[in-house]
């Protein structure tokens, strides 16, 4: 029996957004930024800046007995885009662009009928909340720190 969902649902995510049509040119980076910060779309998956922790968990029993518990996960998930000019209005919009792509790709199509399922590890899941961060040190940079809520029987 798993103690949690979270392990499982990871992984999916990261599986549904890499095959992702409409992300095929974003690296989907697992877990924090590695040493290779090359390319200008990434999308992280159990990380954004800021945050403390990668997944937040809570947990309930789902009824009498204590046979099953309920559980809700939010994973921490972050998207960059980096384009060479000043032009923040294109880096804003590529990014926003971007997260729509993990958004379509949570939902279910005939290709991936269990994509809100994140592929039977969870009852659903889906993107739930959002924050911009714009830079212009070096060109132009939108970040948007994102989170995938689900909520899972185990």
């Amino acid at each position: 029996m798993a103690t949690s969902a979270a392990p499982a649902a990871v992984e999916a995510l990261l599986s549904i957004t890499r095959a992702a049509t409409d992300l095929a040119d974003a690296l989907i980076v697992d877990g924090p930024p590695g040493p290779d910060l090359s390319g200008s779309r990434r999308i992280y998956i159990g990380w954004s800046p800021g945050a403390e922790q990668a997944v937040e968990i809570s947990q309930d029993f789902a009824g009498a007995g204590a046979r099953t518990r309920d559980e809700d996960l939010t994973i921490a998930c972050y998207a960059e885009v980096k384009v060479g000019d000043k032009d923040m209005a294109l880096a804003r919009s590529r990014v926003f662009e971007l997260v729509a792509g993990v958004e379509a790709a949570l939902r279910a199509t005939n290709e991936q009928p269990e994509a809100p399922t994140l592929l039977g590890t969870v009852m659903w899941a889906h993107l739930t909340t959002g924050s911009l961060i714009q830079d212009k040190s070096s060109g132009s940079l939108a970040g948007l720190a994102f989170t995938i809520t689900c909520h899972a029987r185990i």
